[in-house]
């Protein structure tokens, strides 16, 4: 086949680097230097449950399916998303897209290169060298043009879709000749490669002796870099040669538009000098051929290609792998490829790994792969690389079908597979509502009412102004703008002309939610202070949204204040109170903020550091520094702890501190009811902590983010109330984590800088002031001994089941805090230090600090009185209880 120099080659690099090192995959190190392929793995138990499916446009459909499986004698589940792609349907189709402005060299995220294309789904694809310029490792064919010539490596396969709309997985080799115009030839060995060392070959070096083609889509200068050959580059427009590098030196020159660049090294480059020169013409030709069946497949057959790792599944069976995958084990987010036995569907696969899924092995994707109907499919690039985008029916973008490793994170990648429509404007079909299915009460929403055709493609149906309706008194509308008014479900209509369409929406009560958090856990406790409470509902669903002003309803403890526009503000104090509390409830779940004559302190802001701050690590190959330097940019004129370091040389699970004060820490003297520290990221994805050593010698680990997914300086507020932290305390050390899973995909060389660390103590004013002490109580008697004074109690404390009941507010007397009691909601408000406690009559379910939680036993009213399990509360709230079986008798020290 001639290679035509007048077409725009889309092309790509076999990508790679010396193999010094191996290419490295982004979801693991798959073993991409000389080795023999590992036999698969034992099959694995899977059982799949379709979910649902939802059309994106003619011809392909979105389904969603739910997998559990055992794994260590214990259950895991998780979710996977598939596009099923007729191929049948003359107006889908599947296509490559390639980095920004379809450019290699130039990374892009599977939902930016979808936007950019048009696609209306897509997956990311083939691995790649996080190092290199930005090639994909396999062949790739956009458009129907060559973009990527499959790599000399063994067992790497490619999914292919010919132009009378077959798919095809295979794996391929390149060949490929230059003819100059004496009649003189050479082997070319590539188009747009990337320099890797060949499986089988003669040379480490895969450019060494060679020749290479790079097109105007590599836009990098370098052709390629850490190739350890000089290259002679040869500049051809319109099949002329215009331009010959000296020999050894490559041309200081992009490649031009529509030009290529012949680049050559040793025996290529003899025949350079040897057989071309300037005015000549140049010739190049290729062809791929099958591994597995040595037929040759002409490129110019193909609507598209796109390279992947090993084949998973041939003849609805799992495969054994045709290369080693001991680099990409565990349980990871996956992507794969693959087709129906009679060829017309293709299968495009996407499994989770986040909050809501436990991730896949090979193996159990291979049988997630049987048990939907893969004939033949292959593993594309997964772990922090797995990316799905799909348009929602009668929107007209994409968004992000589920959250990737990292959350909302899109990693640039070199290049993905899209889903494309080539459907003409058809009539409407149908109309949905568009909007949040959820809402809180007070809270305000705009709803849409969008259209598709017949073809399922998006179609404008706002000019119609839609005429709205709400069910029921849960929610108002007008307009589309739709109001929470109670607790409920309110079915949501609009209707346009002939057509209508209803949505569920959920007005959110307390009972609905798994917590409340306030923006501002902490604030000073005198008058005229003012700070922002903006309040977050988490709901049971798992989504997160924030309340509305209107919605809550505020409590004021130990203070007067007032709460307005998200703000609240301190009138005055009363006498003798150090500790406040700010209580704003939500259809009755609570949560609060805490203030206190000592809050938030500046713990450690390294103006003044007089004590030693060094660096280690886990490994010993792992270096770096850590100290206080002078901070820069915004910054600047203060300092800042630095923290650098270089794991490049270390393996395994791999830390990075920054230690304080030898082995000893730096004291946190009194309860630390939150923590707040700013942070300067590194963008790395690694994982940021902190180690506290308590007083009683526990060490407790903070996670202060999972994910360093940001650039320059950042303010964190980290919770502590739950930490279980016994305080006075030690901060011994702040680190950055490599995790060994998926270690290629974060960085291994960065540094992270910290400043102003401070901590909220309300304890120095409150617990620590709280009374300490022995209370003893004995079943039966209403009597206390408090420090060995009897003080009557009204209420004699109880044994029910195996749990002690007593009334709560003697033993908030005896150790400081209050309980109070709501007869008409029968809820009970324990308010001791930084803990803030609520409790229902006859409910396990108890809310601490704005969370829910559950406890073994509950609340309940006996002889008219309310009674609380005892160890429950006092635990939580600091206490220790100690329970004498033969006399009966409770023992509570603080």
């Amino acid at each position: 086949m001639k290679m035509s120099p007048a077409k725009r080659w889309i092309a790509a690099s076999l990508a790679g680097v010396l193999w010094i090192m191996p290419v490295i995959g982004s979801e693991g190190l798959p073993h991409f230097g000389p080795g023999t392929a590992s036999l698969a793995q034992a099959a694995a138990s899977i059982k799949v449950t379709k979910l649902g499916e939802e059309v994106i446009t003619s011809g392909a459909v979105m389904m969603k399916y739910k997998f559990s499986t055992t794994r260590s004698g214990k259950n895991a589940t998780g979710l996977a998303d598939v596009i099923r792609v007729d191929l049948s349907n003359p107006y889908v189709s599947l296509d490559v897209m390639t980095g920004k402005g379809g450019n290699l060299t130039t990374r892009q995220s599977t939902g930016g290169m979808a936007a950019e294309t048009g696609a209306v789904a897509a997956v990311n694809g083939d691995y790649f060298n996080t190092n290199g310029e930005g090639a994909p490792i396999g062949g790739q064919v956009t458009g129907g043009v060559v973009v990527s010539t499959p790599s000399q490596l063994n067992g790497m396969y490619a999914f292919a879709v010919t132009k009378d709309r077959k798919p095809v997985i295979d794996e391929y080799t390149f060949e490929g000749l230059v003819t100059a115009e004496d009649g003189s030839q050479f082997p070319l060995s590539g188009i747009n490669k990337g320099a890797y060392t060949p499986d089988g070959g003669g040379s480490t070096y895969s450019h060494a002796n060679a020749a290479y083609v790079y097109t105007d889509a590599w836009t990098a200068r370098e052709r390629p870099k850490d190739s350890s050959a000089s290259p002679t580059e040869v500049l051809v427009e319109n099949d002329i040669i215009t331009q010959i590098s000296e020999a050894g030196k490559p041309l200081a020159i992009a490649v031009p538009k529509g030009a290529y660049i012949l680049r050559t090294h040793g025996l290529a480059s003899q025949f350079v000098t040897g057989h071309l020169a300037v005015g000549q013409k140049l010739v190049t030709d290729y062809t791929l051929r099958s591994k597995t069946t040595q037929q040759e497949l002409d490129p110019a057959n193909l609507q598209m290609m796109i390279g992947g790792h090993t084949i998973l599944v041939n003849g609805g069976q799992a495969a054994t792998f045709s290369r080693s995958t001991s680099s990409l084990g565990g349980y990871r987010a996956r992507t794969a490829l693959g087709y129906s036995q009679d060829g017309q569907y293709a299968y495009v696969i996407a499994a989770e790994k986040n909050d809501n899924s436990a991730g896949m092995s090979l193996a159990e994707l291979q049988s997630f792969m049987t048990n939907i109907g893969v004939w033949k499919g292959l593993n594309l690039d997964g772990g922090g690389s797995t990316t799905m985008v799909d348009r929602p029916l009668a929107e007209t973008s994409t968004t992000l079908t589920f959250n990737t490793e990292y959350g909302k994170e899109q990693r640039s990648i070199v290049n993905g597979l899209g889903v494309f429509t080539s459907a003409p404007k058809g009539e409407v079909k149908g109309i949905k509502i568009s909007g949040s299915p959820v809402l809180l009460i007070g809270q305000k929403a705009s709803y849409s009412l969008k259209g598709y055709d017949t073809y399922y493609n998006p179609i404008d149906v706002a000019a119609a102004n839609p005429a709205w309706v709400a069910s029921n008194g849960s929610a108002s509308v007008s307009t589309g703008e739709v109001t929470g008014v109670k607790p409920g479900t309110v079915t949501l209509t609009a209707t346009s002309g002939t057509a209508s369409a209803s949505t569920k929406v959920t007005v959110l009560g307390g009972e609905d939610l798994n917590g409340l958090s306030v923006g501002t856990a902490t604030a000073p406790l005198m008058a005229g202070a003012s700070v922002s409470v903006p309040v977050t509902a988490a709901a049971k669903s798992g989504a997160t949204i924030s309340v509305p002003n209107s919605a809550l309803k505020w409590e004021f403890v130990g203070f007067k204040g007032s709460v307005q526009d998200g703000k609240l503000t301190v009138d005055s104090v009363n006498p003798g109170v150090t500790t406040g509390y700010a209580i704003a409830r939500y259809d009755g779940f609570s949560t609060a903020v805490v203030l206190s004559a000592a809050a938030a302190s500046t713990w450690e802001d390294f103006e003044n550091v007089t004590y030693p701050i060094a660096f280690t690590s886990n490994v010993n190959t792992v270096t770096g520094t850590a100290g206080v330097t002078a901070g820069s940019a915004e910054r600047a004129g203060s300092k800042v702890l630095s923290l650098s370091y270089d794991m490049t040389a270390g393996s395994g699970k791999m830390y990075a501190y920054a230690q304080f004060n030898g082995t000893s820490g730096k004291s946190i003297p009194a309860a630390a009811a939150s923590m707040s520290i700013d942070v300067m990221g590194d963008m790395s994805l690694n994982w940021l902590r902190a180690e506290v050593v308590d007083s009683s010698g526990t060490t407790a680990y903070i996670d202060l983010a999972k994910v360093i997914d940001w650039n320059g300086w950042k303010s964190l507020n980290i919770d502590l109330s739950g930490s279980g932290i016994k305080f006075p305390a030690s901060l011994k050390r702040l680190y950055v984590v490599n995790v060994e899973e998926g270690q290629d995909e974060r960085a291994k060389t960065g540094t992270v800088a910290f400043d102003n660390i401070s901590f909220v103590m309300p304890s120095l004013s409150s617990e620590a002031g709280l009374p300490k002490g022995t209370a003893v109580m004995k079943i039966g008697s209403k009597s206390m001994a408090l420090n060995g004074t009897d003080k009557p109690i009204d209420v004699a404390p109880v044994v029910k089941g195996e749990s002690t009941y007593v009334p709560i507010k003697y033993v908030m007397d005896a150790f400081g805090g209050s309980a109070g009691w709501n007869s008409s909601t029968k809820k009970i408000l324990v308010l001791r230090g930084a803990k803030v406690m609520e409790l229902t009559v006859n409910s396990k379910e108890y809310v601490l600090n704005g969370k829910r939680q559950s406890a073994e036993v509950a609340p309940l009213i006996l002889q008219g009185r309310t009674l609380v399990p005892l160890r429950l509360v006092s635990e939580q709230l600091g206490l220790t209880v100690k329970w004498e079986q033969n006399t009966k008798t409770v023992t509570i020290e603080s």
